[in-house]
């Protein structure tokens, strides 16, 4: 018969990784919970992988043990607790304490004593003991019946010991153990051990003599006379540290089995602890089971696939209703081409789904209601539906609610928002999440080759936690005075944004061409100039051999060390750049290189055949500060600063001839929003009177008039005024101008010395951030900054940035939103041939007809300056060309 298992967790220990391995971590209260978190994924792996039937976590106590009695100086010098990690504590035996895990902990004995206890015990009840620890000093714990886990790497792996794993290692038992520790000391508890005596030396000397004990008796019998006088001299303080080191097994500690037996947690305190503390990635451990209610609705799903007669139903149902919930599957990302494999429908509490329907006439039959802009539509990530039904030339107006999107407003710093994500945290309700059911990789599978019953049962409850989360959801929103920035911005953006992604950008691939092969001569020829500086051929793309020349070869001075060598990152580089002529080839070399694969090989490898466009996808639900960002190519991430990054623009044309590219930018706009928010006169002045902004902080900082401000000073002026809206310190400035921090200081002072208004704004927003834990734009976007009150210095200082910064980035993005609407819908309701097709930051690219230019620019232009009302003078700056190139 197999032996019952005990799993025995220094919980000190355990957490104290997890806090060093995982970066600081903190909810929207900003309570911290990365050690939390580490912990707990440990606490899943262990009992995964060992599944013991008993568990306990051993805790040390603040009171004074017997060591600290014996011994003034034990652990002396060891650094507090940081206040991060110490707050974790509590709460991390709360948490234990909802997984129903027995703690252990008692006034003058620490977490070691009480484990070795616990170990003699079960031992002794012929139990399998399993120690996790990072703590070495438990090895003397291993024997026949119990093994000690040593976390290594953090938290993420262990290594496995048990009496002969002791043996193999350190040649010693785990007995003698103790005599190691009592020879070596042990720095991190400050004992002192035998001075000069490391770790071979002791191992050594305990294999000789088996114990301190006999080595003392036998000093006589050390060959080396310098080690004999050592161990004769501290004798006593030797046998101190083996006492010291001694983990007790006879702690008088009420123990029982019963108590200690592992039980199953107590989900609903679980699960409201992980919500609280935003543990999403953890919290379908704790929901293990589908609810039977949703077995129960199993049973209503229809398959309309073949039922033409249903079909009227059905859409006589939805017009009744005047709303329903959807889901559609289209397999691979080719918005143009894929055909949808199966459409999940959720009217009035009852399923329906519907495979092929672009090739049943379901689609065709649903026009009407698709359609119809009084017919609300409900879903989850409602664009790739927008966008699946485009194909089809359908439009899904109406577009009322969608989860991802609310729940993104609710909380913009969450890393996902994923339909099985929302279901475990509001409805306490597990359903298969899409890696499950497709996999991941090269072995993810696509829609049409799952089975029809599992793909619908995923359509199925897809819909069901769009409804169910929709009063929730709607409930949150409210509350935190979000629903004019969810139903007007945020929901008719998503079809602007689907409709961008649809319309695409064309590609003149000729030219994209051309300037590979550009590219590919100037790499050719700045490679050959590398080389020549090097005096040798190397990979220059290998960071281990361009360190090599750079610092060793050539001598120059090495600025960061890696485990692997010498840093060579781009912040190494411009600190080197002035040392050797190499420095900047190299700079150039890289940047030359990622132009080439990022937006050349990039380019092409995403240029859609049918339409030889690139149809980039729109994120709406990715930045914290509410900007729109884009991927499969990133088009807002083009380096438009270099030379050869201005010319990628050239391959970006209209869809024919008959087309023009209009490029509207806002001029300013964060310093507008800026001076709407601070209401600095000053400020507020100088827009109103349509001056060089930049000219008149110059003016004002280096106290000359404005016709005699110079090109330099316009500059630093420039430099100085975006400072500010980053909340940019005195050593930022200085690296971004090369000057001395001194010197950014006094610009920095003097800015606000002229500037009152800005800095009682920026005063102001850090309080409120302390104070709220979070600021908001002008349209009452939230961003939660648990960070600004860190008790670490770097981690305040990013969250005060933040709170300075946050409402007018996020407001600038409020603004950019509202024109894209208030441009795509006149262009629409017009009836005009020209669409808006790209978004970049404060520019908006349209394709304007050519018969239309005029009309599109006033649109534009009165759209833009109109998108919201501010205290300054909204301005665009409009251009147009024949390719993005030209509008520049």
């Amino acid at each position: 018969m197999e032996s019952k298992k005990i799993v025995i967790i220094d919980g000190n220990s355990l957490i104290h990784r997890a806090y060093y391995a995982l970066p600081l971590l903190s909810n929207k209260s900003g309570e911290y919970t990365n050690a939390v978190y580490g912990f707990v994924n440990m606490l899943y792996k262990i009992l995964d992988d060992y599944a013991p039937d008993y568990i306990s976590v051993a805790f040390d106590r603040k009171a004074p043990t017997f060591r600290h009695l014996e011994y003034d100086d034990y652990k002396a010098g060891r650094k507090k607790m940081p206040d991060e990690l110490a707050q974790q504590l509590p709460v991390l035996k709360e948490v234990l304490d909802a997984f129903r895990i027995h703690r252990m902990e008692l006034d003058g004995f620490e977490a070691d004593d009480l484990i070795g206890t616990l170990v003699k015990f079960c031992e002794g009840q012929g139990i399998d003991v399993i120690v996790v620890t990072g703590d070495k000093d438990a090895l003397q714990l291993a024997s026949r019946k119990t093994k000690v886990l040593i976390t290594k790497k953090g938290i993420s792996s262990l290594e496995e010991y048990n009496a002969d794993g002791v043996m193999e290692k350190y040649e010693i038992t785990p007995e003698q153990f103790i005599d190691l520790k009592g020879l070596m000391g042990d720095p991190s508890d400050n004992i002192p051990g035998v001075p000069g005596v490391g770790e071979k030396t002791a191992i050594k000397l305990i294999k000789e003599f088996g114990s301190i004990e006999e080595l003392i008796r036998n000093t006589d019998k050390i060959s080396s006379t310098k080690l004999r006088e050592k161990i004769e001299a501290y004798a006593q303080q030797a046998v101190l540290s083996k006492r010291l080191a001694t983990i007790m097994v006879d702690v008088p500690l009420e123990i029982s089995l019963e108590e200690l037996k592992r039980e199953e947690p107590d989900r609903e305190t679980l699960l409201a602890l992980f919500k609280k503390l935003e543990f999403h990635s953890l919290m379908g451990k704790v929901v293990s089971k589908v609810t039977g209610e949703e077995k129960e609705n199993k049973d209503g799903q229809k398959d309309i696939s073949a039922i033409q007669y249903e079909w009227g139903d059905l859409k006589n149902k939805i017009k009744k209703k005047g709303a329903f919930c959807l889901k559609t599957f289209t397999d691979g990302l080719d918005i143009i081409n894929d055909e949808m494999v199966a459409l999940s429908i959720l009217c009035d509490g009852e399923n329906y789904f519907i495979e092929n329907p672009g090739k049943s006439g379901v689609l065709e039959e649903f026009r009407e209601v698709f359609e119809d802009p009084d017919i609300k539509k409900y879903g989850h990530y409602l664009k790739k539906d927008r966008t699946a039904l485009r194909k089809y030339n359908i439009l899904l107006n109406g577009l009322a609610f969608d989860s991802a999107i609310a729940l993104y407003l609710i909380d913009p710093t969450r890393s996902a928002y994923e339909i099985h994500d929302i279901s475990l945290e509001y409805l306490n309700r597990k359903i298969a999440a899409e890696e499950e059911i497709l996999g991941k990789g090269k072995n993810r599978n696509k829609y049409s080759e799952l089975a029809l019953e599992q793909l619908a049962e995923f359509g199925r409850n897809w819909c069901r936690t769009v409804m169910d989360v929709k009063d929730l959801l709607m409930k949150q929103i409210q509350e935190y005075n979000l629903t004019k920035l969810f139903n007007e911005v945020e929901m008719p953006l998503v079809e602007v944004l689907a409709d961008m992604e649809f319309h695409g950008f064309k590609i003149d691939r000729n030219i994209l061409e051309e300037l590979g092969l550009q590219l590919d001569e100037k790499i050719d020829h700045i490679t050959k100039l590398i080389y020549d500086a090097a005096g040798e051929t190397f990979n220059i793309n290998s960071p281990k051999q361009l360190g090599e020349i750079l610092f060793e070869k050539l001598g120059l001075p090495s600025v960061k060390k890696t485990k692997t060598g010498h840093s060579t990152n781009i912040e190494v580089l411009e600190k080197l750049q002035k040392k050797h002529p190499m420095i900047p080839l190299i700079m150039e070399y890289r940047q030359l290189v990622k132009l080439k694969s990022t937006y050349i090989d990039g380019l092409k490898a995403v240029i859609n055949e049918t339409t030889h466009k690139i149809h980039s996808n729109f994120h709406q639900t990715v930045t914290s500060t509410g900007r729109i960002s884009s991927t499969e190519p990133n088009l807002q991430n083009i380096p438009i600063k270099l030379p050869m990054g201005r010319e990628i623009r050239k391959v970006f044309i209209p869809s024919s001839e008959e087309y023009l590219l209009l490029d509207a930018d806002y001029s300013q706009i964060e310093l507008r929003v800026l001076a709407h928010i601070s209401k600095d006169s000053n400020l507020m002045e100088a827009f109103h009177k349509d001056l060089d902004i930049h000219t008149t902080t110059a003016s004002k900082v280096f106290h000359v008039p404005m016709e005699e401000v110079t090109p330099l000073q316009r500059s630093r002026a420039k430099a100085v005024n975006f400072g500010i809206v980053y909340g940019i310190s005195d050593y930022g400035l200085a690296e971004n101008l090369q000057i001395t921090r001194k010197e950014a200081q006094k610009y920095i002072d003097e800015y606000f010395s002229k500037y009152t208004g800005v800095k009682k704004y920026m005063e102001q927003i850090i309080k409120e951030g302390r104070e709220r834990g979070y600021v908001t734009t002008i349209l009452n976007r939230r961003r939660y900054i648990p960070e600004i009150n860190s008790s670490n210095f770097n981690l305040r200082s990013f969250g005060e940035r933040t709170a300075m910064n946050t409402p007018i980035q996020g407001s600038a993005a409020d603004i950019i939103k509202l024109a894209m609407i208030k441009v795509d819908r006149e262009l629409k309701d017009k009836n005009l041939r020209s669409r808006l097709i790209l978004q970049v930051h404060d520019e908006l690219i349209v394709e304007v007809h050519k018969d239309e230019l005029e009309h599109v620019q006033e649109i534009v232009r009165i759209q833009m300056e109109n998108a919201l009302k501010l205290d300054v003078p909204l301005k665009v700056d409009m251009h147009v060309g024949k390719s993005w190139y030209d509008t520049k």
